[in-house]
């Protein structure tokens, strides 16, 4: 039987070789540095703009697909417990019925997706982690606006809940691939964990 081999992978933190202690801060750190993306905002009905989606697969390919699901599942704990973590400051359990649904439960999946590819080597190559990045971002667009189609019909959908998102997901694609690259080149992470 011959085994499939997977370039090396770069999950910069080497988070799955941590203590759980390590683990827990750095799920503070995330649900943190996801709060914060959730307050850079451009608002809009239904759906308002916001860097969640790069801060989604950002921790998803720092953290690797486990610990990042992880993260992203805890954050939108603390927004289910009324914590001001969501786009404008916002969090309550009212915003797990309503039109932006369908965006909060894809994030943990796409931090999930992007870390699985990550952690198969995918993010080493800028262009290639800048595609990784894209598919996360068309991820989260596909279920959040198949919540939306259910609310208000798929024309409503792809008119206020895709389209007007997607040069900012090709962006923050870009953005996050970058970032990736600057930590890679750099080795922060690895001096620093």
């Amino acid at each position: 039987m011959t085994q499939t081999t997977f370039p090396a992978a770069f999950v910069p933190l080497r988070l799955a070789e941590r203590s759980i202690a390590f683990k827990a801060l750095a799920v503070l750190i995330g649900t943190a540095f996801l709060a914060v993306s959730s307050w850079i905002e451009v608002p809009m009905f239904p759906v308002p703009v916001t860097m969640q989606t790069f801060a989604v697969t950002m921790v998803g390919a720092l953290y690797g697909w486990r610990l990042g699901g992880l993260t992203v599942l805890a954050w939108l704990g603390e927004a289910m417990i009324g914590m001001p973590v969501l786009a404008g400051g916002a969090g309550s359990l009212l915003y797990f019925a309503g039109p932006t649904a369908g965006y909060l439960a894809a994030f943990p999946v796409v931090a999930a997706a992007v870390g699985f590819l990550a952690e198969r080597g995918l993010t080493r190559n800028p262009f290639v982690s800048a595609a990784v990045m894209l598919a996360g971002n068309l991820l989260c667009l596909a279920l959040g606006a198949s919540w939306l189609a259910h609310l208000f019909g798929i024309d409503a959908a792809w008119a206020s809940g895709v389209a007007p998102f997607l040069i900012g997901a090709v962006l923050k694609s870009a953005l996050a691939a970058a970032a990736i690259e600057m930590l890679r080149r750099s080795g922060i992470a690895a001096r620093l964990f």
